[in-house]
C-alpha cells in the first residue's frame, strides 16, 4: 500500500510547487497522520509507503518528523513496516533537513525545471521573482547529499523549447533520476507539440550519446516507454490501477483513490472513506471498475497497451472524466513512441552493454548501486 499525505492543502496541478502557507486548520493534524499510517500497515502485508505531499510539505517539519517518529515506533512494536518520501519545491530545504532525512531513510525528491528561463517561468517567489538562484544550491546540494533523489520537472507549452538544455543541466548538476511530466492543464497547440517533437528528438540523441559513453541515467518519459515494449504484458500489469494500491490522504483525514482527487472534497463521489472509518471498499470498487473500462476510441489503437490512456486521475484533471483520454495525451503518445523506439533499436541492434544490462536485467539497480559505491569508496 502506498498513501500520499496531503499535509498543506492543494490548489492546482502545480500545488507542490506554490509556497503560501495554509489557511489556519487546513494542515493535516499528528493525530490524523498517526491514524493514517495505522491505516496503511493494516492493509495488504504490512508494508507501507508514505508520501509527503502537498501543498509544500516541509511548512509542516514538525509533522512529518512526528510522523516518521510514530512510524518507527509502530516498527518496534512489529505493526508495520514503513518507508518514507517527500516531495518539496525546495524553498525550506536545509542542512537539518537533509541530515534528518539521512538519518531516517526519508527519501526526497525536489521539483527543479532546469535552465534559468524554464525555472524562472512558473516557478516565482512569493515577491513574484524567479526562484532559480534561491533554488539551484539547494538542489546542488540535495543530490550532494542524496546523489540518487528524483528530481521533477514540469513542461509547459512556453518551457518546451528549453526541454533538452534542462535536461543537460540537471544532469550535468549530477541528477541521476529526472521525472519529466507534461503540464496536462496548459494550453497546448499543434504547434507547441511540435516544438516538444523537436525536443524529444534531440533528448532521443542525445540519450543514444549518453547510453554509449557508459553514463547511468534514469530518464522518464523514455525509460517507461522502454519498458512498455521491453516487458510487454507485464508493463501493462504495472499501468495505473486507480485505488487499488494507493491512496490519497486529504489533511481533513478523508480518502481519495489518487492525488488530484482530494480536491473534489469528502462530499464528492471520489470520496473513498477517511482515517477513522477505514476505506469504503465498494465506494473504492466503483470507481477502479469505473477506470478499467476501456476507453472507446483507444480500442483499434495500435499503441493502447503501451498508452497512458490508463492513468484515471490523469485523465480526470484534463477532461473531467477518468475514462475520457484528452487529445493532448493522445498526440503525446503518439509522437512519443516512435521516437523511443527508434532509441531502443539503435541500442538494441549495437548490442550496448550498459542499455542490455539497464533495461534486461532486473538486477540491475542493486548491482549499479553497488558499483558506485566501490567507486565511491576507491574500490
Amino acid at each position: 500500500m502506498h498513501l500520499t499525505l496531503h499535509l498543506t492543502p492543494s490548489c492546482n496541478m502545480r500545488c507542490d510547487y506554490c509556497y503560501a502557507p495554509p489557511q489556519p486548520g487546513e494542515a493535516m493534524s499528528e493525530a490524523t497522520a498517526a491514524r493514517a499510517l495505522q491505516l496503511g500497515a493494516s492493509i495488504g502485508s504490512g508494508s507501507c509507503g508514505v508520501i509527503f505531499f502537498g501543498g509544500e510539505p516541509l511548512l509542516q517539519r514538525d509533522l512529518i518528523e512526528a510522523t516518521v517518529s510514530h512510524a518507527r515506533a509502530l516498527e518496534r512494536q512489529g505493526k508495520g513496516r514503513f518507508h518514507f518520501k517527500a516531495t518539496t519545491n525546495g524553498l525550506l530545504l536545509d542542512d537539518a533537513f537533509l541530515e534528518f532525512a539521512v538519518r531516517e531513510e526519508v527519501l526526497v525528491a525536489m521539483s527543479f525545471d532546469g535552465v534559468r528561463e524554464a525555472q524562472d517561468r512558473h516557478r516565482k517567489l512569493a515577491d513574484g521573482t524567479g526562484s532559480y538562484d534561491v533554488l539551484l544550491s539547494r538542489l546542488v546540494r540535495l543530490l550532494e547529499v542524496r546523489p540518487y533523489s528524483s528530481v521533477l520537472l514540469v513542461v509547459s507549452p512556453d518551457t518546451a523549447p528549453l526541454l533538452s538544455q534542462s535536461v543537460q543541466l540537471l544532469l550535468e548538476l549530477g541528477c541521476r533520476y529526472l521525472v519529466v511530466s507534461l503540464d496536462h492543464a496548459a494550453g497546448w497547440s499543434e504547434q507547441s507539440l511540435g516544438v516538444l517533437q523537436e525536443q524529444y528528438e534531440r533528448l532521443a540523441k542525445l540519450y543514444v550519446e549518453w547510453t554509449r559513453a557508459g553514463r547511468k541515467f534514469y530518464l522518464s518519459p523514455f525509460e517507461v516507454k522502454l519498458a512498455s515494449h521491453i516487458h510487454g504484458s507485464e508493463y501493462r500489469k504495472e499501468r495505473c490501477e486507480l485505488g487499488r494500491r494507493q491512496v490519497s490522504v486529504a489533511p481533513d483525514g478523508s480518502l481519495y483513490p489518487c492525488v488530484q482527487f482530494t480536491r473534489a472534497g469528502r462530499d464528492s463521489a471520489w470520496c473513498i472513506g477517511d482515517v477513522q472509518r477505514g476505506i469504503d471498499e465498494p465506494a473504492r470498487a466503483a470507481i477502479r471498475m469505473r477506470a478499467e473500462q476501456q476507453k472507446e476510441p483507444c480500442r483499434s489503437c495500435a499503441i493502447e497497451s503501451r498508452c497512458n490512456n490508463t492513468c484515471g486521475c490523469l485523465n480526470w484533471q484534463s477532461t473531467g472524466n477518468v475514462n475520457v483520454v484528452s487529445p493532448v495525451l493522445c498526440r503525446h503518445e503518439q509522437m512519443l513512441l516512435p521516437i523511443v523506439d527508434k532509441v531502443g533499436a539503435q541500442l538494441y541492434q549495437a548490442r550496448n552493454p550498459l542499455f542490455l544490462h539497464k533495461h534486461y536485467n532486473p538486477a540491475f539497480p542493486v548491482l549499479s548501486l553497488l558499483d558506485d559505491a566501490s567507486r565511491f569508496d576507491g574500490g
